[in-house]
């Protein structure tokens, strides 16, 4: 198998009273393992098994519209590449103990919003109005920063999306807080900036550079 589920760098309850242990658990143990399966199940014995996850990313036949006798296996792939994907990166940035940002960083932040709390309103209206299931994105998109939003497990590295290589992602199907936040999700959203490692985020920002 070519991808595994990532262990995560702290307990399920490390995150409470943000994001619940009962939710961490059900979201890294069933929903992440579940993509992560079905992407190795789906790419089995096909070129795609040898790829990094970005490459199948992406391939431009996952956003492709184009119906033919392999749309199934497309749709297949484009749901759970994104799923394994975007979750990898959502643990990745968050942290018990989350770190600051440099000054020079934080800088950058400013001088493309404006400050640090308009990136943040920026960000969780792109969350909030999301329709339906999707991620809100912090992107570095051609050395700026931008943000905004993809539906289901899709991201900005696919083809047709908003482009630009995602540091910094949340979930925002209803899987990722109904159970403590219930229809609240901008609840859920200010809680999740209590969690933002910023020192994950700007080593991603400095990556894609």
């Amino acid at each position: 198998m070519n991808f595994k589920l990532p262990e995560l760098n702290y307990a399920y309850d490390a995150l409470e009273p943000y994001i619940d242990a009962k939710t961490m658990e059900i979201h890294h143990s069933k929903h992440h393992a579940g993509y992560t399966n079905n992407l190795n199940n789906v790419i089995k014995d096909t070129d795609f098994e040898n790829q990094s996850i970005e490459s199948i990313l992406k391939s431009p036949n996952l956003t492709s519209n184009i119906i033919d006798e392999h749309s199934d296996f497309w749709h297949t792939l484009r749901n759970n590449a994104g799923g394994y994907y975007n979750h990898c990166l959502f643990w990745e940035t968050l942290s018990p103990n989350p770190e600051k940002g440099s000054n020079e960083f934080i800088k950058i932040i400013e001088s493309t919003f404006g400050s640090c709390d308009n990136m943040k309103e920026e960000f969780g209206k792109a969350a909030a109005t999301r329709f339906g299931s999707g991620w809100a994105w912090l992107c570095v998109k051609n050395g700026e920063l931008s943000i905004c939003s993809t539906p289901n497990q899709d991201n900005p590295l696919m083809t047709g999306q908003c482009g630009g290589t995602p540091i910094l992602g949340l979930d925002v199907w209803e899987h990722a807080y109904y159970l403590n936040y219930q229809n609240r999700r901008p609840e859920y959203i200010k809680a999740f900036w209590n969690l933002v490692d910023w020192k994950s985020v700007e080593a991603k920002y400095q990556a894609s550079l």
